[in-house]
């Protein structure tokens, strides 16, 4: 990883996560330049704008979601690496963005070592991947009919289930992911029926049972 011209694009809608990242980056010299994003738009724009050696996406971006904006990512510029970040655990989202096009998947409260190694691994190997994760793609290999429910949720649906599980209401839900309230009443009418489940009480009994809160 030649740090005197890597150029990374950070993607988040916390400014003080973006600034602690940038911050590690350029202070331990493993960067050149650092460029922003606060959402979906600025995030796709930038790609767009100039060359980047490495994209880390927080998959709960604000607007149209980090996912989705991974998925464009992708179309356009396939061989451009993709690092997800997220407040969620690794198991519970890993699998979700490696199938989606993510180059590796990274939780928050990361060490400063662990950032600086996935994005190496990710420069020199495409692809970086924790033992735990590569223990959960090889379980899915062998016993794909052993997933959860929620394993065939859309991206955005299940986006829309964990923000019920956290407590937000449907108009909570609509302005957050810039979406109508009818459209996020179609999607959580799609949950419950794929989840089996009747209403928002036993929707969020379902994410605190699978562990699936931030």
């Amino acid at each position: 990883m030649n740090a005197r011209n890597l150029h990374v694009l950070i993607c988040d809608d916390h400014e003080l996560i973006r600034e602690g990242l940038k911050r590690i980056l350029l202070d331990t010299g493993k960067a050149s330049r650092v460029g922003e994003a606060a959402h979906a738009a600025e995030a796709i724009a930038a790609v767009r704008r100039e060359p980047w050696d490495i994209v880390i996406l927080d998959i709960n971006l604000g607007g149209r979601g980090g996912m989705e904006v991974l998925k464009e990512i992708k179309a356009d510029f396939p061989r451009l690496p993709v690092l997800m970040l997220s407040m969620y655990p690794e198991e519970q989202f890993a699998l979700r963005v490696i199938r989606a096009g993510a180059n590796g998947y990274l939780n928050k409260n990361l060490a400063t070592k662990v950032l600086i190694e996935a994005i190496r691994r990710v420069l020199t190997d495409g692809q970086y991947v924790s033992a735990k994760v590569a223990e959960q793609l090889m379980n899915a290999v062998k016993q794909p009919a052993g997933q959860p429910l929620h394993a065939a949720l859309s991206d955005r649906e299940d986006q829309v289930l964990r923000l019920i599980g956290e407590g937000r209401t449907v108009g909570e839900i609509a302005r957050q992911l810039d979406l109508s309230v009818k459209t996020v009443s179609t999607y959580r009418a799609i949950v419950l029926r794929k989840l089996g489940l009747e209403n928002n009480a036993q929707l969020m009994r379902y994410v605190q049972e699978h562990g699936l809160g931030g």
